[in-house]
């Protein structure tokens, strides 16, 4: 999309956090071949798995909706509601990292079956591979966006709104 707006992403946020509370349809319906207890098994860990991954991208593109990434001096008048808005970015970027400490635990769980490779779902075992590898680590990421945002925290906190 080349827009996304607040509304639809928080839409997204909803509906995927009803698919994880939601129980699993019979295997027949699911998006790959599934023969026995243990491919079940491990599709459904890759499922939720993904579920949390898309997650955490849309907490990650909410919050970056709200984060000052720079506080310019000319800010000075509206620092209050750039503080504001700093802290629901950071609200929206520690709800990302709590699904993404679920995204590796269910990864995890699926790595108990490396033997077994659902091809139908291949962009799923990419992923949960990337996530056993470390090559795709969101902690980092939001860490990274985390310290950011508590630097232009601090620099507002430094300005006085007055002097502009």
């Amino acid at each position: 999309n080349l827009y996304n707006y607040p509304l639809d992403i928080a839409e997204n946020i909803h509906w995927l956090e009803q698919a994880l509370r939601a129980d699993f349809a019979n295997p027949l319906f699911a998006l790959s071949r599934i023969s026995n207890e243990r491919e079940w098994e491990k599709y459904r860990n890759l499922f939720t798995m993904q579920i949390n991954l898309k997650l955490v991208e849309l907490y990650l593109m909410w919050g970056t909706q709200h984060n000052k990434f720079e506080a310019y001096f000319y800010n000075a008048p509206w620092r209050e509601q750039n503080l504001a808005s700093l802290d629901k970015a950071q609200l929206l970027f520690e709800y990302a990292l709590v699904y993404w400490e679920e995204a590796k635990r269910y990864s995890d769980e699926a790595a108990r079956f490396r033997w077994l490779y659902l091809t139908d779902v291949q962009h799923w075992e990419d992923q949960s591979y990337r996530i056993q590898t470390g090559d795709l680590n969101y902690q980092r990421i939001i860490g990274n966006h985390l310290s950011r945002l508590e630097e232009v925290r601090q620099t507002f906190l430094a300005m006085d709104e007055n002097t502009y």
